[in-house]
């Protein structure tokens, strides 16, 4: 049963998030979070003729993995939501296809993660699936290409500039399992008019507190509450704002709250300027490192805010404001 509070919902029985597979690239693997990866790739184009073709296969590997981990074939998976960032979602579609799963296609910019979690937990939740399958990816390469410039240029990077994750995150959710997904909060597009795509966590840090405000005030629970509470790819600049602008509502949420983009990469060393970003950011971050930490009982209850620049190389090219979005999911194993 599903019980709606305010805008949030809160999940009756929990969908159990029974596996998951993180899939990553070199400079991810160079990271402070290398050991909770299942996988390292060092060639960036995985072995394929472009880009675009090896996050493909970054997918395809994480899924093999998270499936294998349930012991799921992939003709039991009733629906499969998948996303990434490249234009129409073609990485996640040339993914899906040898599989044969019904597919969701889902475009929530670095917030994807986050959205297929809350989407599919609902379904399992509902009865409208027994199992879901759960997608999500970015490449440095491939989104540089879209929506900044081609690698070739040599362009300056910018300090407040995030360095988009190369890495797949899979997740497979059931009826039965100790971790449950136990409520979900839909985030609203915030536009606060930022227009520099060198500046993310700017542009999406609104829309994070906007999301947790109104989990907190729905469920009347406070930030004590959780072990850990996370946002998707904010960085420096978005942990800081959304820090600042919490507490500043008498929610603040001190030490237990870290950003995706600060964990996946050893900042200072590895020169990742303001941390980092992506669809997969905190796809792989969930998968290996946070979903490890809960199994171990270090963690448990965890809120995940998965953030995202609702944003398109047309919309850049007309000079838009980038909107905001941050999408919720409450993971317990309580």
């Amino acid at each position: 049963m599903i019980l709606r509070k305010g805008n949030t919902l809160l999940l009756e029985r929990g969908a159990a998030l029974v596996s998951s597979a993180a899939v990553v690239g070199r400079k991810e693997g160079e990271g402070p979070l290398a050991d909770s990866f299942d996988r390292i790739v060092r060639d960036p184009y995985a072995g394929q003729k472009s880009w675009e073709k090896a996050e493909s296969e970054l997918q395809k590997q994480a899924v093999t993995l998270a499936l294998q981990k349930a012991n799921l074939p992939a003709n039991e998976i009733d629906v499969m939501l998948s996303g990434d960032l490249i234009n129409q979602c073609t990485p996640s579609c040339y993914a899906a296809a040898p599989l044969g799963i019904p597919m969701l296609g889902l475009f929530g910019a670095c917030s994807t993660a986050a959205e297929s979690l809350a989407l599919g937990s609902l379904m399992v939740e509902s009865g409208a699936a027994e199992h879901a399958l759960c997608l999500t990816s970015s490449h440095f390469c491939t989104a540089e290409r879209q929506f900044r410039t081609p690698l070739a240029y040599g362009g300056q990077r910018s300090p407040t500039a995030q360095w988009t994750v190369t890495g797949a995150g899979a997740f497979v959710l059931a009826k039965e399992g100790a971790l449950k997904i136990k409520g979900v909060c839909i985030g609203r597009p915030v536009d606060m008019g930022v227009r520099d795509v060198s500046n993310m966590g700017a542009a999406m840090a609104p829309a994070a507190c906007d999301t947790l405000t109104r989990f907190f005030r729905d469920t009347g629970k406070a930030p004590c509450d959780f072990d850990l509470i996370l946002t998707g790819d904010l960085g420096s600049i978005g942990h800081r704002i959304v820090g600042e602008q919490m507490s500043s509502q008498g929610l603040p949420l001190g030490e237990r709250y870290e950003d995706c983009g600060l964990l996946v990469y050893d900042v200072k060393r590895q020169d990742m300027h303001a941390g980092g970003s992506g669809c997969g950011c905190s796809a792989v971050v969930l998968a290996g490192h946070v979903i490890s930490k809960m199994k171990q009982g270090l963690y448990s209850n965890v809120l995940l805010a998965g953030t995202g620049a609702l944003m398109s190389p047309m919309s850049l090219q007309q000079g838009d404001a980038i909107v905001g979005i941050a999408h919720l999911i409450w993971l317990s194993t309580c």
